[in-house]
């Protein structure tokens, strides 16, 4: 059987195989057969980025989910925490989110959410899938009045702005605090600035005009450059890059220097616990979380649980083990008593209220933790085999092992988005770690580039 879903939804280039209008339109038939449990009409929210794609594979996916007998809700552009949650507000059977996130804008994707606003575990994509492979649902054609019908939901975005604004406490405002926000031309060009503002901060907005071509395009979550040189300039307090359907944040503090994700969790994981807030006294990161985070949270009595990459991951343990609060570098923030994905504005609302609360700068908040150098390389590969089938590559990773000698670690994984291998080396010598990366980065290209 084809293989549709990677870790993040259906995704690849616009138009063509599996990013097209036809599979998009079995994808919506698929999932509507799927969520039909229950009596009585069913409905699926659709919301998506700005891409110019996102039209046509809304369409399709409109089609498809009307021609199983199921009604379909329209938002138009939204973040996808926004579609998770009101997916739950508006009682809807699903929730579908169409967005390729920070890649560029030639390409999409599809994902999509249950009742209950979290992503569909393994099983019920490759469910999906299986209905579309085997035909199995192609004699199923309701007529007549028993087709879907498409609405347009007006206040949608008013609804998520009063949902993210009730996480924080009512008597908390931010007045007094300029932000510079990046929306990336994305999901949020609109209900970014508007959130902040109606808390009263003094907003300066980038990437707010999307033309469906220029989402992520040198602005956003992925090239925070902008942003920082604007925080810079308009002496702010505090830079938002969102990325191009605003599941996660990157930082910029007050100094024009971008703060990491890591140093993100060690203050808010902090805070949380010095509140009793923390659940199990336990923060989740992934294997790509810093050593130093683990050694700030131990240093305060804070376990750090790891996971694989993906916030589909994070999401797995936190709601396995009952944990409440996770996070990755990449500024993916999860807030379990919030939402149940990643919001990359509800994120940026908690870091401002810990700045407003304590009243101390982002640059000295960051200072939770130490980070241990660290260097990420990213190389093409032409094929992505087990990697544990490349001997040279396992050779070369036992030895760069030995060479750091138990004072560092060593990642090597595939990007489940792109054609990408990652290497990760951790030290306490910069020089050691980037000849111990590059070393491995040679054996990639040779045996896999």
């Amino acid at each position: 059987m084809r293989k549709l879903f990677g870790t993040d939804g259906v995704r690849g280039v616009a138009n063509l195989d599996p990013m097209t209008s036809e599979m998009a339109m079995q994808l919506g038939r698929a999932a509507a057969h799927l969520f039909m449990r229950r009596a009585g009409r069913h409905q699926i929210v659709i919301g998506k980025d700005t891409r110019i794609s996102g039209y046509m594979l809304e369409s399709a996916l409109t089609s498809g989910i009307c021609s199983m007998g199921v009604d379909v809700l329209l938002v138009g552009p939204m973040p996808t925490p926004a579609i998770a949650f009101l997916t739950r507000s508006l009682r809807a059977d699903a929730g579908v989110m169409i967005s390729a996130s920070h890649n560029p804008y030639q390409d999409n994707g599809i994902k999509f959410f249950s009742n209950d606003g979290f992503k569909l575990p393994d099983e019920m994509e490759a469910r999906i899938e299986e209905l579309i492979v085997s035909n199995e649902i192609a004699h199923l054609r309701p007529t007549a009045d028993a087709i879907g019908k498409a609405y347009r939901i007006d206040d949608a975005e008013g609804r998520y702005i009063e949902f993210v604004k009730r996480s924080l406490p009512k008597e908390l405002d931010f007045q007094g605090i300029k932000v510079v926000v990046d929306c990336a031309n994305g999901a949020a060009y609109k209900v970014a600035p508007k959130v902040l503002r109606e808390l009263g901060a003094k907003v300066e907005v980038i990437g707010d005009e999307p033309d469906g071509m220029n989402i992520n395009a040198g602005c956003g979550a992925v090239h925070p450059e902008l942003l920082q040189k604007a925080v810079s300039e308009q002496g702010a307090h505090l830079g938002v890059a969102l990325d191009g359907d605003a599941d996660r944040a990157i930082f910029v503090c007050e100094q024009g220097t971008v703060v990491d994700g890591d140093h993100i969790m060690a203050m808010l994981a902090l805070d949380l616990h010095r509140h009793g807030q923390l659940a199990k006294q336990t923060v989740v990161g992934t294997v790509m979380s810093n050593f130093g985070l683990e050694l700030a949270m131990t240093k305060a009595g804070i376990a750090l649980a790891r996971t694989a990459v993906g916030d589909r991951y994070l999401l797995e343990r936190m709601s396995a083990d009952g944990y409440n609060f996770g996070g990755e570098q990449s500024g993916h923030f999860i807030f379990l008593d919030h939402n149940t994905t990643g919001d990359g504005l509800l994120s940026a609302l908690q870091v401002l209220s810990l700045m407003q609360r304590t009243e101390k700068p982002l640059s000295e908040l960051a200072q939770a933790m130490t980070a241990v150098p660290q260097v990420l390389l990213n190389v093409k590969v032409t094929k992505k085999p087990i990697l544990d089938t490349v001997p040279e590559l396992q050779r070369a990773i036992r030895e760069s092992e030995q060479r750091l000698n138990g004072s560092g670690r060593v990642l090597v994984r595939y990007s489940g988005t792109e054609p990408l291998l990652r290497v990760m080396v951790e030290g306490e010598c910069d020089d050691t770690i980037r000849e111990v990366a590059h070393h491995l980065v040679d054996i990639v290209k040779t045996h896999l580039g």
